[in-house]
């Protein structure tokens, strides 16, 4: 029997289950979810006319030619357009499907509006109100990275905008198996991170019984697919904690380049590829052959941490002392030890003084993968701004997000590593911290974490 929380999605016409369109490119020809990873420190709902034309379809017409045709702008009763009009950008166009082998949210490039969300299961909720909530949330999330309106109670604050390259990632956290009776189901993984001594962390913004990243290219389009994950929800889950960032636009400098952060500092240059033989084995949780539960096969861990960047005194040092805090040339992220931003970095190299030209305690020497085991994540952070604090400071920072298929073996490594002499731990302070399983894909047909609901 169909499941009454998930209305079937329908065409005005027909009436019979629609289909999502074909990828559209961007600027530069790409496809948007193929795009280069990221990285980090281092390293509109349906139009009905007379005629039924569905906002996909205006969008898939757009998409193919740059622009909608005045018969059909005539025929869904709309006057000409204003000389002043442009066709839909690349940026709007841009789309990331949401039934593929990884959750989508992962390998795509940077987006430039994000927003973090941890829930709570409610009093009383247990694995079937939970599975009740994936399916909906599935069924929106499909919708709205179609272009597409979301099924019930659409809020239009998206009308008239394409896709933007939106994204949405679902995970579980290590209380979710508790609240839901699954407790054999649980991840070795998902054990509590240890404590760190640069953390300060709020515990109300910390950790979860579910996470959803929403991000898209498109302030609105974003904050559309938050209002409808969060209503959604209903009453079986409430929100424990709520984080919102940004990245620079696509498109905004002269040519392709690693991200900047708050700091002004080139942020991700050795992030890994999935070009690399490795890439995989490193980021995702493998079919078969691995330690975890079956259902998180094409997986990946989420690591999430709120890193305030104490700007004030960051910004009173001279150009030249932030690069040795870092390792790397602010200007291009470069390697001090010369060269261009990817020539490997020369961890010997001297000055005539004798003395390392990369410092022995920089950011990016402390978390290169060779000198840390050969750990790695896939960073792929946002920035934050939340205003001032009493004092004056800003609260500004970094939503660090990272991905790999064991945390202990690569963020707990890592993090270790620098807890034990970076310097560029006294420019910044950890404030909430989570460790989510998001499970691979939902296949046609199916929703994010059915196989483990469902086993």
């Amino acid at each position: 029997m169909p499941d009454p929380s998930i209305p079937p999605v329908r065409t005005p016409e027909t009436g019979t289950p629609d289909t999502p369109p074909a990828p559209v490119a961007g600027g530069d020809g790409r496809v948007p979810s193929d795009s280069s990873s990221p990285a980090d420190l281092d390293a509109p709902e349906a139009t009905e006319s007379t005629e039924g034309l569905t906002r996909r379809k205006l969008l898939g017409t757009a998409g193919a030619t740059g622009l909608v045709f005045g018969a059909a702008g005539a025929a869904a009763g709309y006057a000409a357009a204003p000389a002043q009009a442009t066709p839909l950008s690349s940026i709007g166009a841009g789309q990331a499907m949401f039934h593929v082998k990884h959750q989508p949210g992962i390998t795509e490039g940077l987006q430039a509006r994000g927003h973090l969300v941890a829930f709570d299961l409610a009093a009383g909720s247990g694995r079937k109100e939970a599975a009740a909530l994936l399916r909906r949330w599935s069924e929106t999330a499909r919708r709205l990275m179609a272009g597409e309106a979301a099924a019930n109670d659409d809020t239009d604050v998206a009308r008239d905008a394409g896709p933007s390259s939106l994204t949405v990632t679902f995970g579980f956290g290590n209380s979710f198996f508790a609240r839901t009776g699954l407790e054999k189901q649980r991840p070795v993984a998902l054990d509590p991170l240890p404590d760190f001594s640069s953390d300060h962390l709020d515990k109300t913004r910390s950790n979860g019984d579910l996470w959803v990243q929403i991000g898209a290219n498109d302030a609105l389009v974003a904050f559309h697919a938050l209002r409808a994950i969060q209503k959604d929800a209903g009453s079986a889950a409430k929100v424990r904690w709520q984080m919102n960032g940004f990245n620079r636009t696509p498109g905004a400098t002269a040519h392709p380049m690693t991200a900047r952060n708050l700091m002004g500092q080139m942020d991700g240059t050795r992030n890994p590829k999935p070009t690399e033989s490795d890439f995989d084995q490193r980021i995702f949780v493998p079919a078969s052959g691995s330690k975890d539960p079956a259902w998180m096969a094409d997986g990946s861990y989420a690591v999430v941490r709120r890193i305030r960047m104490l700007l004030d005194d960051w910004e009173k040092l001279s150009v030249q002392a932030q690069e040795q805090v870092v390792g790397r040339r602010k200007s291009d992220g470069a390697a001090l030890s010369g060269g261009s931003e990817t020539t490997e970095m020369d961890l010997e190299k001297t000055d005539a003084k004798g003395d390392l030209v990369v410092p022995i305690n920089a950011h990016a020497r402390i978390t290169r993968p060779d000198q840390n085991g050969g750990a790695a994540m896939l960073r792929r952070p946002f920035s934050y701004h939340d205003g001032i604090d009493p004092d004056g400071a800003p609260d500004a920072g970094l939503l660090f997000v990272c991905w790999q298929a064991d945390p202990l073996r690569a963020f707990v490594t890592v993090q270790r590593k620098l807890d034990r002499g970076d310097a560029l731990s006294k420019y910044i302070r950890h404030e909430a911290s989570g460790l989510f399983a998001v499970p691979g894909g939902a296949a046609e047909g199916e929703y994010v974490g059915q196989r483990l609901l469902e086993a």
